[in-house]
This record gives structure tokens, sequence and C-alpha cells, in this order.
């Protein structure tokens, strides 16, 4: 994590006012404003979202971790084909990696088949892919630092003698 304190409170709360995030700091509002500005025109800052549970509006989509091994190319290494994943629409985060697998690609589809077919015919099929192996998502807990489920409030009963 970047040792800036102010991009540390963004990356926890993006929604706090440049009054907030000043007071926050102790410093002054035209001033934070002046830095986050700076950091969204240089692209340090390259978006902003809300982590959202999909069980609380009903959403069935599918997200999958998909492990790919690719060939690396001269010259360009793993970025070129990492780039060509990273534009699917399907695609929502790709990363690479260490260990068994080169590249971890995060994808997401309204369905099981829509993600498997965007495995088999788009993934699969490309120059330089050796391998995937598909991991569905089947409950998230924690997602970008916030808990997705309440620890329910239990009450001790007290112990007599």
């Amino acid at each position: 994590m970047s040792s800036d304190p102010l991009l540390q409170l963004l990356r926890r709360k993006a929604r706090f006012s440049d009054q907030e995030l000043a007071d926050l700091l102790s410093s002054d509002k035209s001033t934070v404003a002046a830095k986050v500005a700076a950091w969204e025109a240089d692209a340090t800052i390259l978006g902003y979202h809300a982590v959202v549970n999909p069980e609380a509006f009903g959403d069935t989509s599918v997200s999958a971790f998909i492990e790919v091994k690719v060939t690396p190319e001269r010259g360009g290494g793993f970025d070129r084909l990492a780039m060509r994943i990273s534009r699917f629409d399907q695609v929502v985060s790709c990363y690479l990696a260490s260990g068994g697998y080169d590249l971890m690609v995060v994808a997401e589809g309204s369905d099981l088949r829509e993600v498997a077919r965007f495995v088999s015919e788009k993934l699969s099929s490309l120059d330089g892919v050796i391998s995937t192996a598909t991991h569905f998502r089947l409950k998230t807990y924690k997602e970008n630092g916030f808990l997705f489920e309440r620890e329910a409030a239990t009450e001790r009963l007290s112990v007599s003698p």
C-alpha cells in the first residue's frame, strides 16, 4: 500500500469529502483537492467504485478465477498477451502471478455457460495460451477490505454460582 496517508484513506473509503480528508490529515481542503486532482490527471488514481454485495439485490451473475499458463513473447514477455486478455468484456481483472501459472484472470458472466464459452472460445484459443484452470466463486466473505457478512451479536448469559 502507498505510504502517502491521503492515498491510504482514499483506498479505504473513496467517498470522503475533500474537507473530511483535510480534517483527518490536519491539512487544508484546497491542498487535498489539488493533490487528488493531480493523481487523477497522472493516472495514479484510475477510478472509484463501490463494493456491492450482489446477494443484497438478487444479482445472479457468475465470477470465475482463471489460472492461465502462457508462453512469454520475445521482447514483450507476458505484457502484450496480458493486455490482449484484459480487453475482453468478460475480464474484470488480470494479474501477473508467481507460482504454477502466469496470469490470474477474474472473469464475469451472466451464467456458468457464458464464462465457459469465454474460456473455451476466446481465452484458450489465443496464440500463446498453453492452458487454463477455472475456479468459480461460490461465496464472497471479504472484498477490497469489506466483510460481506456481519457477525451476529451474541449475548452471553450471565453465569451465577
